[in-house]
Parts: C-alpha cells; structure tokens; sequence
C-alpha cells in the first residue's frame, strides 16, 4: 500500500511504485480532472503540483509522491474562486478544454513563483503546456487578468 496527501487527504492506494501518477490520479482515486494527453511529458494536460512544483503526472512514479503534497485542479481551491479559475471564467479562455487543467496548474505555480509575470515570464512559464485550440492569447490574458485578481484579494 501506498500512502498519499491529495488535495489534502490522505489516500492509501494499492499500486506498484513505478505506476505513473496520473493513473493512480485517475483510475485509483477518480481524480479526472488531471488530463492524459501524450504520455511522454510534452504536452502539460497532465500537470499537477507535487510541494508547490508543476510536474508532469504521466511520467511522474506514484512513489515520487509519498510523503509529499500533491495538487490536483480538484484541488487548486475549495470554491473554485482561485483568481486563475475567475479569470478563465471571466475571459472566456476554453474551447475544447482538454488542456486547461494543466494550463491552471502550471499558471498556478507561475503567479505563486512570479505575482507580477512579464508576458516573457508566462511565455517561458506556459511553453510546455499545448493547446490544440490554440487559445494562447486567451490563456496570457487571462494569466495576467489572474495576477490583478491576485494582487487586489491580498491587498483587501
């Protein structure tokens, strides 16, 4: 058995180390937020955060999580009122959606990392994480849009 903390629970999975963490996400505790998207850590749809640092689930061994914190989009916030959530919201960013769990996870970890990003910031921060719709523009908008929302809830 395996011992994890997802989204601040304590989970025990019955898994071989080596298992990628997405599926034990997906299949073992119906987690489905996290997308598979190539299973070679290419694409980001499978972007969760382990301690506060984006990793890519497909590739990442459950074992790698014990003892860790792990982050799933279930889990970016309990009301679904993160400033990335309103944001992508307020702005209209999904088409297909597909990629957007991953996009969130790994914008997440930017505005923790860099609270004011440069669009050289988001560029460099978001470059692993594809989006077959093509919705970048949309995605820094809202990136930015996050990191007011972000600025002015510390600020109240």
């Amino acid at each position: 058995m395996i011992n994890l903390n997802v989204n601040g629970k304590a989970f025990q999975v019955s898994a071989e180390p080596d298992m990628p963490l997405l599926w034990v996400l997906r299949d073992l505790l119906h987690l489905t937020g996290t997308k598979f998207g190539c299973g070679v850590a290419q694409c980001g749809a499978c972007t969760v955060h382990l301690n506060g640092e984006a990793v890519r689930s497909c590739i990442t061994p459950v074992s790698r999580a014990v003892g860790k914190r792990v982050v799933t989009i279930e889990g970016l916030s309990t009301d679904h009122l993160h400033p990335l959530q309103q944001a992508w919201l307020e702005l209209d960013v999904p088409q297909c959606g597909y990629c957007q769990s991953g996009q969130l996870m790994s914008a997440a970890v930017l505005l923790k990392e860099k609270p004011d990003p440069t669009d050289a910031d988001i560029d460099a921060a978001m470059s692993g994480n594809i989006c077959r719709c093509g919705t970048y523009p949309r995605i820094k908008k809202a990136i930015k849009e996050a990191a007011k929302l972000q600025k002015e809830n510390t600020h109240a």
